[in-house]
């Protein structure tokens, strides 16, 4: 009988997340981009070749 007010929380903390929204800092946002942009790519080429010969091998039962 004690589930109604175990769900009416519920739902009043699901409302509460839907609909809050935080200010922003997009002064801090654009610093973060632009630092992620001028060192480049987070994966070198050779990470991802490295990754696909893994894989190769995995699914040809070589490993």
């Amino acid at each position: 009988m004690g589930r109604g007010r175990a769900k009416a929380k519920q739902t009043k903390v699901a409302r509460r997340l839907k609909y809050y929204s935080p200010e922003t800092d997009l002064r801090s946002l654009e610093r973060e981009l632009s630092v992620n942009k001028n060192n480049g790519d987070q994966w070198s080429q050779d990470d991802v070749d490295d990754e696909d010969d893994d894989y190769g091998e995995w699914a040809s039962g070589q490993r």
